[in-house]
Order: structure tokens, then C-alpha cells, then sequence
């Protein structure tokens, strides 16, 4: 990741700090790693013979000798750092990098004895500093154009030959990133994320929902962030800018940030693209609403881009706006989940090119928007169920879009929708355990003792050795279950299980059989989330749930504690108000 520095004109100053203690990170072995006269310029970290001022003397030495004026600013400094998760590179290779970078840059093409003269230092494992200075030794000036996307472009090349992380270069489809003042400032704050963050996740739910603009406006208003429009002479409104309340530079003005800044696709243009053509969605009931929403997407998903490259980039943008409600309003077992997929997909949302706003896809996309943004349905125990189809449904839209953008070569947004999709197939699992959990309806079981014998102990919980849970339960897929990556995650699920008081096998095969597991790329990875939907929905149940724990479990005599019922049931009370039940009849 390439990170060009504002130039300047003190190359002493920027060597000291390089090879100093550092000020934000520590500064570890400062080192040479490259320059433009390898192997002679030695390193002034290793060699007696060497000052960091004589060589800030040798780089600057072709711009004192310019015989035109001296420019005034003639230092040129390049961070190129990994991504965390990276391995660490050699000083071989952060060699071969720095040398790579200064011929994309234009500032030591390869071959020209002539070029200008450069250093890259190494001070920590995971980036390099490369400092040039901006004078040719022939006397003439380099040229630097396109010097920032050239060395973007040579980094994808390293990331594919060294096996780091693979970004993408700017197809002016990315979101703005905090900068690091900014972030510093949120934590000066006690933020949990900057101003610039929090602010794009603000504007985009209330551009998602709403239907035009005085709707737009209003919820940014009602959602307690500061908004300023922007009016034309003859009244029209032209753009808007957002900031963050408490959110002031060093002279107490608030930060304004406006809508293109945030993201490309929420400048003011952009979002009234939403409302640009009406969109009428018919009254539903509250119990119809999820699946209304679900036979719109499921039919949108089989048109996405059917249009072309102009209508899928329009079917995209709408399906982003429908993940980015759908968070608002899903299930709390899954919210989480959901909002993340949410946030990964918002690159694939922006397709490079021009949009068509009349695409059939994008229709029924908004007009699911619209069913779940008017609705009133939130969390609840009927709404776990009911969501299960529609998060399918959206887990194979995303999945239609990335092939759509894998066939128009959009690698970044291929790439963010294969993230959002196995997020949203998480909360598909996740929640196929809690319905599960939810009809699930213990067996009841009779301890065995053998006649004339003791009473078998029964095995604590936590005890049972889990592989034969699973060759019990589930017998076909053990095998293959067993030599997953994910079975050390799945034991840990049945071990919690167990210690819930309910029997691994049995609640390990109820969740198995809710949905298929023949097209799982990783079996164990699909019960893991299962169990934890269950598991979750299990720790939300009220004590008068009417279950109780397995009699093997427990060391019980056999009965169960539930008590079974005969009468019709009652009237509904709402969630959270615990059913009062009278003293049980004595036997």
C-alpha cells in the first residue's frame, strides 16, 4: 500500500526521524534496506564511516547543483506498508519493492544512470520509507505523472508474487477512509469510531429509506446528526453537508462534511437517484411483510443484470440500499451479522460506469426497501422464523451479483460480495438454529438401570466425548465432519450444549435436519452456526419456557420436569412478560 507524503524541503530532518525512536509507532533497528548506488552507499545505522547528515549531504547533492533556481520543494517521501495479516517480507524483498517503486514513480526509471538519487529505510516489519530527492543528476527535472497509480499498480503485481493481501486499485468507487487525524481524535473523544465513520453509516440508512427529499432530510435531522443544506439563488436545495455534534476543529467551528465526501453514491445527486422514478409498493400486513419481501427479491435475483452492464449497475446499487434496511429491521439474533455484510457490501454497490435507474431488478429491490423501511416488525420470537426465507432469498441475490461483477471484471466488488455473501449465510445458519430451537420439543427419557446391578452413573456434562455425538447423530457425514478445520469450533458448540442440560446427539441431529447440508462447502462450519443460533435462542427464553433439562444430563430418575398441557392455551402476552403458572399438582 504505497502512501505518498506531502514533499518538503528538509532531507536532514526527514532522516533523523526515520532513523530516530519514531513519535506515534516505536522505531525498531532503523536499516538501509535500497538506494540508487547499491552497494556503496553505506548505511548510517551500520558503518562508522557514515552520518545520517553526510548522507542527507550525497541525496541532496544534484539539487544544489542545479544551475536553474532550486525548487522549493525537492523531497519526496513514499511509505509503502503491508496489511496486518500479511506475512513479513525479507529485506530482500522490501529491496526489490523500493526499487520497483522508484521506476513506476518516474523518479529512477531502471537502466538510467542519470536519475535521481534515493534511499528506502526500514525501521519496522511491516513498511518501508523510500525519501528521493526531486533533482535529476543530468540537471533535469523527473517526471512524476501518474506516479501515485503507477506504483499502485506495481504493488498488485507483488501482492499476487509474494502472497500478501490483494487490494484494488482506485476505480473511484471506494468509500472515503478516516483519515489519521481523525481517528486520533475519536479516541481522544472516547469514540468507538471516528466522526467520518459513524457519519457514513448515518447518511446512508436515511438515503436507503427514504422515499424523496424533505424524507431524506428529516431523518437525518431525527437521527441526531447536525444537517446543512446547501440553497441556490433561485431556492433550489443543491447539496447538503452533515457533522457530528461536539465534532469542532481548534477554533470551536463544527466539521462539516459533505455528502460527496462521505462516499461517492451520497452526494445529493446520487441520492435523489433512489426517489428519481416513483416507486408504489402495496399495503401488506405486518405477518405478510417478510414475505412479500422475499418473492421480490427471489425474482429480482433471477433478473439482476439482465439489462446489461448500464441496468446491473443500477440492480446492484438498489440491492445495497435494501442490505443496508434489512439491518435495521432483522432479527437481533442476526443484527450484527447483517449490518456487517452491509458494510462489505457497499463496494459492490458502485459499479465504475454510468447507472440505468429503470432496471426491473432494481424496481422490485426498492420496492422491498420500501416493505421493510414502512414496517413496524422488529426482533421478536415469531420474526426469527419468518426473516429465515428472506435472508436466503438475500444470500442469493449477493451471490447473483457476484457472478454479475465477476463477469464485467469488477474484481473489488466481486470480492465484496463474496464477504457479504458468506456473512449473510452465517445469519441464514444462525437463525435456521434458532427456529430450530424454537419447534424443538425434547424427547422424554427413562434412566436404564440393569436388574440386580447398581445405577450407571450418568457422565458429567462436559465429559462426553463429543466425536461419538457425532457419529451418532449425524453417521453419513461423521467422517468428513471429524476432519474439518471447523470440528475444534462444532465441539466447543455441543460441549456448551451439553452443559445447557440438553443432549448433544439429539439437539446436534434436530439442527441438522432443518435445512440440507449437501451443498455446504464446510459442513462442520454450517452446524457451528447452527448451534449458536440455538444456543442463543435457548439463552433468550424465559425460566417458564416449559423445557427443561434431558433426565441423562441431569442424573434424573427419567421424568421430566416439563408439565404437559391439556387445556387450550391462553391469550398471547407480549415478549418479556412472563407466563405465572400455579403450584404443580402433586402425584
Amino acid at each position: 500500500m504505497p502512501k505518498k507524503a506531502r514533499e518538503g524541503n528538509d532531507t536532514s530532518g526527514l532522516l533523523h526521524y526515520l532513523y530516530g525512536p519514531g513519535k506515534r509507532d516505536e522505531h525498531t533497528n532503523p536499516h538501509l534496506v535500497a538506494s540508487w548506488d547499491d552497494p556503496y552507499v553505506k548505511d548510517p545505522a551500520r558503518s562508522p564511516d557514515m552520518t545520517i547528515g553526510d548522507l542527507a549531504l550525497i541525496l541532496d547533492a544534484p539539487v544544489y547543483a542545479l544551475r536553474r533556481k532550486k525548487p522549493p520543494e525537492h523531497v519526496y517521501h513514499v511509505a509503502v506498508r503491508n496489511a496486518p495479516e500479511d506475512r513479513l517480507l525479507t529485506d530482500e524483498e522490501w529491496a526489490r519493492v523500493a526499487r520497483e517503486m522508484m521506476h513506476a514513480s518516474g523518479i529512477a526509471p531502471h537502466g538510467d544512470d542519470e536519475a535521481c538519487r534515493w534511499v528506502a529505510v526500514r525501521h519496522a516489519d511491516d513498511h518501508i520509507h523510500i525519501v528521493a530527492t526531486l533533482a535529476r543528476e543530468d540537471g533535469r527535472q523527473p517526471r512524476l505523472r501518474q506516479d501515485i497509480p503507477n506504483m499502485h499498480l506495481a504493488a498488485r503485481r507483488f501482492e499476487a508474487e509474494f502472497g500478501l493481501r490483494q487490494l484494488t486499485s482506485g476505480d473511484k468507487t471506494g468509500r472515503k477512509w478516516a483519515k489519521t487525524g481523525e481517528k486520533e481524535k475519536g479516541i481522544r473523544r472516547g469514540l468507538s469510531e471516528p466522526a467520518r465513520e459513524v457519519l457514513q453509516r448515518t447518511v446512508r440508512e436515511a438515503a436507503a429509506a427514504a422515499v424523496d427529499d424533505a424524507d431524506f432530510f428529516a431523518r437525518l435531522g431525527t437521527s441526531g446528526v447536525r444537517v446543512k443544506q446547501r440553497i441556490a439563488p433561485d431556492g433550489n436545495v443543491t447539496g447538503y453537508s452533515v457533522a457530528l455534534p461536539g465534532d469542532r476543529d481548534t477554533g470551536q467551528v463544527p466539521v462539516w462534511f459533505p455528502g460527496a465526501r462521505l462516499a461517492p453514491d451520497l452526494s445529493l445527486p446520487r441520492v435523489r437517484e433512489r426517489w428519481q422514478i416513483p416507486t408504489v409498493v402495496p399495503a401488506v400486513e405486518r405477518a405478510e411483510m417478510w414475505r412479500e419481501a422475499e418473492l421480490r427479491v427471489r425474482a429480482a435475483a433471477d433478473q439482476l443484470g439482465a439489462g446489461g452492464l448500464r441496468e446491473g449497475a443500477g440492480d446492484v446499487a438498489a440491492l445495497g440500499d435494501l442490505i443496508v434496511v434489512a439491518a435495521l429491521v432483522t432479527p437481533r439474533l442476526v443484527r450484527d451479522r447483517i449490518k456487517d455484510a452491509a458494510f462489505e457490501f457497499e463496494r459492490a454497490s458502485r459499479a465504475p460506469g454510468d447507472r440505468a435507474l429503470e432496471g426491473q431488478a432494481r424496481g422490485l429491490y426498492r420496492e422491498s426497501t420500501y416493505l421493510l423501511s414502512r414496517s413496524t416488525a422488529m426482533a421478536g420470537r415469531s420474526d426469527t422464523v419468518a426473516a429465515l426465507g428472506f435472508l436466503l432469498a438475500l444470500a442469493t441475490a449477493v451471490e447473483a451479483s457476484q457472478r454479475w461483477h465477476q463477469a464485467q471484471e469488477h474484481r473489488a466488488q466481486a470480492q465484496a460480495s463474496g464477504r457479504a455473501g458468506r456473512l449473510l449465510r452465517e445469519a441464514v445458519e444462525v437463525t435456521a438454529g434458532a427456529a430450530a430451537a424454537r419447534d424443538y420439543r425434547p424427547r422424554p427419557k427413562r434412566a436404564t438401570t440393569r436388574p440386580g446391578g447398581p445405577r450407571r452413573t450418568p457422565v458429567a456434562a462436559g465429559e462426553r466425548p463429543m466425536a461419538g455425538v457425532v457419529q451418532q447423530a449425524l453417521p453419513v457425514q461423521a467422517a468428513a465432519v471429524l476432519a474439518d478445520a471447523a470440528w475444534p469450533a462444532l465441539r466447543k458448540r455441543l460441549v456448551a450444549v451439553e452443559q445447557a442440560g440438553q443432549d448433544p446427539a439429539e439437539v446436534l441431529a434436530t439442527v441438522a435436519a432443518r435445512r440440507e447440508l449437501g451443498t455446504a462447502d464446510s459442513v462442520a462450519e454450517v452446524l457451528t452456526w447452527r448451534l449458536e443460533g440455538w444456543l442463543r435462542h435457548r439463552a433468550s427464553e424465559p425460566p417458564s419456557s416449559g423445557t427443561s433439562p434431558s433426565p441423562t444430563a441431569t442424573g434424573g430418575t427419567g421424568r421430566t420436569g416439563a408439565v404437559r398441557k391439556t387445556a387450550a392455551p391462553g391469550p398471547r402476552r407480549p415478549p418479556g412478560d412472563e407466563q405465572r403458572k400455579g403450584p404443580k399438582r402433586s402425584r
